[in-house]
């Protein structure tokens, strides 16, 4: 003890001192500067990850060519990107938009229902009147709760104002992703060392969860939620629904947190065929219900088995990624969550393993 306190004092404390400070200044200007690139980083993380094994079969078919791979895939994801993702994301932020007046100036309210549902046998008067009661009161209802709700209306403003950056968040995060994948051994050597440096015994294992959640999350969660939102958003515009990419984003959400898109497609083909005739209704509902079980049918084929994570941390994930990041923070929040709880469930099961080998092996 003696020999700690003379080498730890006088000026090597004030040194000591010094140096630390120092580190601490470097460490929390690096992060103030990075500060708003960390979301474009974390989801060109994700996206780099997520299509590495595509990206490798790219590259053996093209003769070992890994920058040729990259380009097209980036290009590919561009053009989902600016397309179908640009559209249905717009579209969504108009009804978020036109929603949010609403609220703001108390019009929000539940339509009547229509006559033609007088007109159905057994059910059609009771539905007609039950849906009318509910249109007076609840009408009645929001007009009371309006003025509370205006908070909520300039939350969902802000929301749809940061659309714009979001999207270019998009493509800046697709074409940094491009730029990884050529590099993805190294960035993989890289986050090994990394990760040693705080559990050294664990790193393999570790960065192999990480990795696994990370596909999982992305592909069988955030992927079949947006191929489905696509589809129902086409669907949507097909059949005249109004407001159809606010749906479609609502449709997203849904499958992102679990429920399910069937909340939002039942009443669309119930209003399907209050509108339209049975050569045109049929084909809709078909379509439809194929879309509300394609989360179903596609999760089982692209997430890796044992992930474990609850779905209340992808809803955790979500709200605080949107509230902390935006639209981008919708996608991210979700994966980080997921990748975390995965590493806290290994690492304590790694640990329990340990402990229990230690206590057989005790005489």
């Amino acid at each position: 003890m003696r020999a700690i306190r003379r080498v730890l004092s006088g000026d090597d404390v004030i040194q000591l001192a010094v140096r630390l400070g120092l580190l601490a200044l470097l460490v929390i200007w690096t992060f103030v500067l990075i500060r708003s690139f960390v979301p474009i980083l974390a989801w060109s993380g994700v996206l780099a990850v997520a299509f590495y094994p595509a990206f490798k079969s790219l590259a053996e078919v093209l003769g070992e060519r890994p920058r040729t791979a990259a380009t097209i895939l980036t290009i590919i994801n561009l053009a989902i990107v600016i397309g179908p993702a640009t559209w249905l994301g717009m579209s969504a932020v108009e009804g978020v938009r036109q929603l949010a007046g609403d609220l703001s100036t108390g019009n929000l309210v539940l339509p009547s229902p229509p006559e033609q549902i007088k007109g159905w046998r057994f059910v059609g008067p009771q539905i007609f009147e039950i849906w009318s009661r509910a249109s007076s009161n609840l009408g009645a209802v929001l007009r009371e709760i309006a003025p509370y709700l205006k908070p909520l209306a300039s939350t969902m403003l802000t929301l749809a104002g940061s659309a714009g950056v979001g999207t270019l968040k998009f493509l800046l995060s697709v074409l940094i992703a491009g730029f990884f994948l050529p590099f993805g051994p190294q960035l993989i050597a890289s986050g090994r060392r990394l990760l040693s440096l705080v559990v050294h015994e664990q790193s393999e294992h570790l960065l192999d969860v990480a990795a696994a959640t990370i596909r999982a999350v992305a592909q069988g969660v955030i992927g079949v939620a947006i191929v489905q939102a696509l589809l129902a958003g086409i669907g949507f515009k097909l059949a005249g629904i109004p407001s159809a990419g606010f749906l479609a984003f609502g449709v997203m959400l849904l499958t992102i947190v679990q429920i399910g898109a069937i909340i939002i497609l039942l009443p669309v083909i119930i209003w399907i065929w209050m509108e339209n005739d049975f050569k045109t209704a049929l084909p809709l509902t078909v379509f439809f219900l194929l879309v509300g079980v394609l989360d179903n049918m596609l999760k089982p084929l692209v997430m890796g088995r044992g992930l474990t994570t609850p779905t209340l941390v992808i809803v955790i994930g979500v709200i605080g990624g949107t509230l902390a990041h935006g639209v981008v923070g919708l996608f991210i929040g979700p994966i980080v969550l997921s990748v975390a709880w995965e590493l806290i469930v290994a690492w304590m099961r790694k640990d329990e393993v340990e402990l229990e080998l230690e206590r057989k092996a005790d005489p």
